[in-house]
C-alpha cells in the first residue's frame, strides 16, 4: 500500500485573448477539445479539460479572454471568466510573450487582486521571442503582482509543459477523482461538435463574421444497422450580407466548411460521419436573452 495520496483540483485558465488558451488546453489533454482561432473571443463557454494520472487529476477551465464587453454576450463572457475565478484551486494567468505586457493584462492583473487563490503566471509562445527579452518581461510582471510561479512555455511546441503539469500538481489539495480516466472533457458530443463546425467559419471567413456565428445542432442520428453518424446544423448569423459570405459563391464556403468540419468530427466520434449544414439569419441574436439560452449561454449556470 502506497502512502502517496491522490491529488486532484480545478485550475483556471485566464488572460487576454488570444494568448493561447485553448492551444494550452488542448496540447495537455492531447485531443482537440477546444476551438482554436487566431481572431480573439473564440472561446464562449467554460471548456473543462480532464487530465488524469496514477497519482492525479486536474480539471482545467478555459475561461473567455477577459475584456471589456460591449454587448449582452460579451457582458455574460465576461462574468463567466470572472465567476470562475472564485471557484478554483489554482489560477494560470496566460500571457503573449510576443505582445509583452498591455492594458488588457492591467485589466485582469486589477481583477486578480480580489482573490485569494494562487496565481501562476504562463509566459506563453516563448519559441516566437528572442531568449534576451525573456528575463526584463519576467522582471516586469514580477513587479506587478505575488504570482506563486513564474512558468514560460511554448503551448504550441510543448516547451516546458512537463514542468508546468508538475508544478501545478504540487500545489493541489488531496482529493478525490471527480471523473473517469478516459473521460477528457464534461461537455456532451453536442456541444463540441457545434464548437468545431464554429471553428472552421472563423477560420475560412473574412473579419466581419466570428463573433456574429452560432451554431446550433439539429439533430446527431446512429442509423439503425449503420456504422455512421448523421449530424445536421445550422449556422446563425446576423444578417443577409454574412449568410452569404458563409454559403459563397455556388455554395463553395459551406461545403469547405463542411469537409473541414467533417474530418475533426470523424476524430472525435471514432465513426465515419455525414455532416449536414445550413445557414440562417437571426438579426441582432447577441444581444437577445431568450437567442442567447437557445444557443447554451445560459447565466443563472455561473
Amino acid at each position: 500500500m502506497t502512502n502517496q495520496q491522490f491529488k486532484s483540483g480545478f485550475v483556471s485558465i485566464i488572460g487576454r485573448p488570444n494568448v493561447g488558451k485553448s492551444t494550452f488546453l488542448n496540447r495537455v489533454i492531447g485531443q482537440k477539445i477546444a476551438i482554436m482561432s487566431d481572431k480573439p473571443q473564440t472561446t464562449r463557454n467554460k471548456i473543462q479539460g480532464v487530465y488524469t494520472e496514477t497519482d492525479s487529476q486536474i480539471v482545467f477551465i478555459d475561461t473567455p479572454g477577459i475584456h471589456k464587453p460591449k454587448h449582452k454576450l460579451g457582458d455574460f463572457m465576461m462574468k463567466v471568466a470572472q465567476n470562475t475565478l472564485k471557484e478554483v484551486d489554482l489560477i494560470l494567468f496566460m500571457v503573449n510573450a510576443v505582445e509583452g505586457y498591455g492594458r488588457g493584462d492591467e485589466f485582469i492583473i486589477e481583477r486578480l487582486k480580489n482573490t485569494d487563490t494562487p496565481v501562476f503566471l504562463i509566459i506563453n509562445k516563448i519559441d516566437d521571442l528572442h531568449p534576451d527579452k525573456l528575463l526584463p518581461l519576467i522582471e516586469q510582471y514580477k513587479g506587478l503582482y505575488p504570482f506563486a510561479e513564474i512558468v514560460p512555455i511554448s503551448a504550441l511546441q510543448g516547451n516546458n509543459v512537463d514542468t508546468l503539469l508538475t508544478q501545478i500538481k504540487q500545489r493541489l489539495p488531496e482529493g478525490p477523482q471527480y471523473y473517469p480516466a478516459d473521460q477528457v472533457t464534461d461537455h456532451p458530443e453536442r456541444f463540441i461538435i457545434s464548437e468545431l463546425i464554429r471553428e472552421k467559419v472563423l477560420h475560412l471567413t473574412r473579419e466581419e463574421i466570428p463573433h456574429s456565428i452560432a451554431v446550433a445542432i439539429d439533430s446527431i442520428q446512429r442509423r439503425e444497422g449503420g456504422n455512421a453518424v448523421y449530424v445536421a446544423a445550422t449556422i446563425v448569423v446576423e444578417r443577409d450580407s454574412q449568410k452569404g459570405i458563409v454559403i459563397g459563391k455556388q455554395g463553395t464556403m459551406l461545403k469547405e466548411v463542411g469537409k473541414r468540419a467533417r474530418v475533426d468530427i470523424e476524430s472525435l466520434l471514432g465513426s465515419k460521419v455525414f455532416l449536414e449544414l445550413w445557414v440562417k439569419v437571426q438579426k441582432d441574436w447577441r444581444n437577445k436573452a431568450n437567442q442567447l439560452r437557445d444557443f447554451g449561454f445560459r447565466e443563472d449556470e455561473y
